[in-house]
């Protein structure tokens, strides 16, 4: 009888310590919410990340309040929305969602297996084959110029060593030019590649008909100093355009040639594995 009894005592001692515990618990709990919506609560916790670092008391204030009235606008809006919307309406929206989570997944996945598998090696020869294959579909829509220029200012010591050495072709010319290049405001002096010849106006006070004719020598000269020309090349809009100036193009486009094809061949193997294992059937 007195085992039982201190049997009983324990249970008891348990018990009630239990629902102490679980009172207490609820107690903790409800002290941390800051806000409640009709059945959805905002918790202390949730305001943690919104305070940035170094903010003073009262800037926290109006940042914490702004946030729970934003907050309970938004739980307010739902709570309505819901209520008013019909169930083809919420069937609809789902379906949305669900279409939208599928697609993420699906790309994100396909994203790793083409980091993972795509070969991004392109040689000259496939660029070149590229490009000669395709070349009437790479038309320009703007000029392009082969072009060196110089400007320095009026009241420059040597302007006639510059000059002289700007019209030369000898490389020696160019090199020692080259040298001097702390004295010009600007200077390109690489004709070998193609510019847009929108960019080059935006430097030189020249028009556009001045700088679309080859030209082996231009000078202009007005307050800010003198400008020095010289046009190798021209290519106008609608020509087909130089493979050394659209080659990054053509390396995006053999990627992304690739890119489909290597999803094209994951799914066909993806399709023959599942009717291989019997998890893809057609009735």
């Amino acid at each position: 009888m007195r085992n039982y009894f201190a049997v009983f005592f324990c249970v008891l001692f348990f018990l009630v310590s239990c629902d102490y515990l679980n009172v207490q618990e609820k107690e903790a709990t409800t002290s941390e919410i800051v806000a409640i919506v009709n059945t959805e609560k905002l918790f202390k916790e949730d305001l943690k990340d919104i305070l940035p670092n170094n903010i003073s008391k009262e800037d926290s204030i109006v940042l914490v309040k702004g946030y729970i009235n934003d907050w309970a606008i938004k739980q307010l809006l739902l709570n309505k929305a819901e209520t008013n919307s019909s169930q083809q309406d919420i069937e609809e929206i789902n379906a949305l969602i669900r279409d939208y989570k599928e697609s993420l997944l699906i790309n994100s996945y396909k994203e790793r297996l083409i980091k993972q598998q795509l070969d991004t090696i392109i040689n000259d020869e496939e660029i070149e084959a590229f490009y000669e294959e395709n070349k009437q579909n790479f038309r320009l829509n703007e000029e392009l110029v082969k072009i060196k220029y110089l400007h320095f200012d009026n009241n420059i010591i040597n302007k006639k060593e510059f000059i002289n050495l700007f019209k030369s072709d000898n490389i020696d010319d160019l090199e020692a030019l080259e040298k001097q290049q702390l004295s010009f405001k600007f200077h390109q002096f690489n004709d070998s590649i193609w510019t847009q010849l929108d960019k080059v106006l935006l430097k030189l006070p020249f028009s556009k008909d001045n700088l679309l004719k080859k030209t082996k020598y231009l000078q202009k000269q007005d307050s800010l100093g003198l400008y020095l020309v010289a046009i190798k090349d021209v290519l106008l809009r609608n020509d087909i355009a130089p493979l050394s100036y659209i080659e990054p193009t053509i390396t995006q486009m053999i990627l992304h040639k690739r890119k489909i094809q290597l999803i094209r061949d994951i799914e066909k193997i993806l399709v023959k594995d599942a009717t291989k294992n019997n998890n893809f059937k057609v009735y």
